[in-house]
């Protein structure tokens, strides 16, 4: 093929990729070409998996970009990141540098390079950066930092021991606290109030079997007490919205199950799983570390139950008339509140000595706050108070994985205690899904369904990475070797489940959503749905969007528009979902 005929079929590309009928060289796949002799494939570089690779690394924006005059000679497309990419890239460094020399002038050597919060910093920065790569294959961000985490403690990059261990307890029940939150906003109240019943029986039911199975299977395989193995199957048991959400949004957007509400219902039924584990665990926790006398030990369930329920009714109720609807600041002042209220409940009933409390009232108080929220004319589909609290979510993510991930070292796992957890872990799996099936009937859902909605629940990842090192929490120095060697059985089988179940989890419900779910011909997409893995703080303004378009900006000039172009190269195959107001 001649220059001409080759640069024509650039010209071509450039129109459809940039909306330029111009030929411009702003990528070096056209530089590539117009060097390359002529017997080479024209489509060599495109065709290639580093294109693709660069391809899928770059983020699609639905909102014009501006960049330098120059910058796509220095960082040609797609082999360099856009502007957009550099820019935000760079003003994070600088406030983390910023917030480093702050700490370091405040706190100390602990700051320093080779200080344990400056390891923690680290730490927390590759696990995202973990979780960047592991969302390139579609697999949970979380895998990828649970994964940095388990090697920097191997290799030695990280100590979180000692003195240092309290601030990372404390870190994992904040993260816990958003979770639960989460959770509790995630669980739809008109939903919820018509399917009540089939939601509590998916949700309870097949918890109650993995916990169960999980307790004796442990006794018996591994050695644990009874009460730690109930304790460690509460844990287990919990199904993780971390992974099932993004992988249910992608089946949504394609129309998969939404004329039977199946995500609503998976989303709902997790949000029940989540709250019995925490609330059971916090129960048997406390009446295992309690050195009260029996009578108190025994009153622990029932009063934990009430009071973690009154706190939520009262702490929600509050929230329906305080912030007053219309304050223009409501938004914010509801966040702050409903995590102040959390993080009061958690840290409250532990003082007090009624550990298990806590965390059923933070997800009660979500509820029923989202509850009123709804009346006062909140979209479950797109709540800013949940947008928030996703924004959290991305902070604390990566501390809660990477610290999970530095608690196991690898030279003092037991091969064969591996071996039969993982027993442990498929049975009870297994036997869930089984459970799953058998009690679905009844509900509406067909043999296919009834089977995706049992694989849907089968990952494991946000409850187990929060509670699994809690044991070795309540650990003293008086502690017997048995007790110490519990905590650590407990630990990896928290960690060998979401190692597990969480990639496995996300890939069965990727590939049976579509073989097992009725597709919509032309599905009603509610933008905004279980928002994407990044969400804005735009989306959380207190702005009226309405006074922004009376006032418009300024029309960019075309130089402007011409950088725009270059900037926003979409994938014909990948979609672009915005949220309006």
């Amino acid at each position: 093929m001649d220059n001409e005929s080759l640069q024509s079929h650039h010209s071509h590309d450039a129109k459809a990729n940039n909306g330029d009928a111009r030929m411009k060289k702003h990528s070096t796949a056209e530089s590539y070409h117009s060097r390359a002799p002529a017997h080479q494939d024209e489509n060599h570089l495109e065709h290639s998996w580093i294109f693709a690779f660069c391809m899928r690394c770059r983020t699609t924006y639905t909102t014009p970009s501006w960049e330098p005059k120059y910058w796509q000679k220095i960082c040609p497309f797609p082999l360099c990141p856009s502007y957009r990419q550099f820019a935000n890239l760079l003003a994070l460094i600088l406030i983390g540098v910023l917030i480093w020399v702050t700490a370091f002038a405040i706190i100390g050597d602990s700051a320093a390079p080779g200080g344990q919060l400056f390891g923690l910093v680290v730490l927390t920065v590759a696990a995202n950066f973990g979780g960047w790569l592991m969302s390139l294959t579609t697999l949970p961000r979380l895998i990828g930092m649970l994964l940095v985490g388990i090697l920097f403690q191997n290799v030695g990059w990280v100590n979180l021991e000692g003195e240092f261990s309290h601030v990372t307890a404390e870190l994992r029940k904040f993260a816990l606290v958003i979770i639960l939150i989460r959770a509790g906003l995630e669980m739809d109240p008109d939903a919820f109030k018509r399917v009540y019943i089939t939601i509590l029986k998916l949700g309870l039911v097949p918890w109650t079997v993995e916990a169960v199975i999980i307790g004796v299977m442990t006794h018996f395989l591994l050695g644990l007490p009874w009460i730690w193995g109930f304790m460690l199957g509460s844990i287990i048991a919990a199904v993780s919205p971390a992974v099932v959400v993004p992988c249910l949004f992608r089946l949504r957007t394609k129309g998969y199950g939404v004329a039977k509400g199946i995500p609503t219902l998976i989303v709902a039924v997790a949000g029940i799983d989540d709250a019995a584990s925490v609330a059971v665990f916090g129960i048997i926790s406390s009446i295992m570390f309690s050195e009260s006398s029996l009578g108190y030990q025994i009153a622990q369930a029932p009063v934990c139950i009430v009071g973690g329920l009154g706190f939520g009714v009262v702490w929600g109720f509050l929230s329906r008339y305080v912030p007053e609807k219309g304050d223009p600041y409501a938004v914010p002042i509801r966040t702050l509140m409903l995590f102040g209220g959390g993080l009061l409940a958690v840290f409250g009933s532990e003082m007090i000595g009624f550990e298990g409390a806590g965390p059923l009232g933070v997800v009660f108080a979500a509820f029923v706050s989202n509850y009123f929220w709804c009346q006062q004319g909140y979209d479950m589909e797109d709540n800013p108070v949940s947008t928030a609290f996703e924004i959290f979510w991305m902070i604390f993510e990566p501390i809660l994985f990477g610290i999970t991930g530095a608690a196991v070292k690898i030279n003092e796992l037991d091969a064969d205690m591996v071996y039969l957890g993982l027993a442990c872990l498929v049975t009870s799996g297994v036997i869930r899904i089984l459970s799953t099936i058998a009690i679905a009937f009844g509900d509406g859902l067909n043999w296919k369904e009834r089977i995706f909605v049992a694989l849907s629940w089968s990952a494991k990842a946000t409850v187990q990475a929060a509670l699994g090192p809690v044991a070795m929490k309540y650990l003293t120095d008086n502690s017997s070797d048995d007790e110490r060697d519990w905590a650590d059985k407990t630990l990896t089988l928290c960690v060998l489940s979401i190692v597990l179940t969480a990639p496995l989890g996300a890939i069965l419900i990727s590939i049976t959503g579509t073989k097992l779910l009725t597709k919509t011909r032309q599905p009603h997409i509610v933008e905004g749905w279980r928002r994407s893995h990044r969400p804005s703080l735009r989306d959380i303004s207190i702005i009226d969007e309405e006074e922004e378009r009376e006032d418009p900006e300024d029309v960019p000039d075309k130089s402007t528009i011409n950088n725009t172009k270059t900037n926003t190269h979409v994938s014909p195959n990948e979609p672009v979902f915005t949220v309006t107001k």
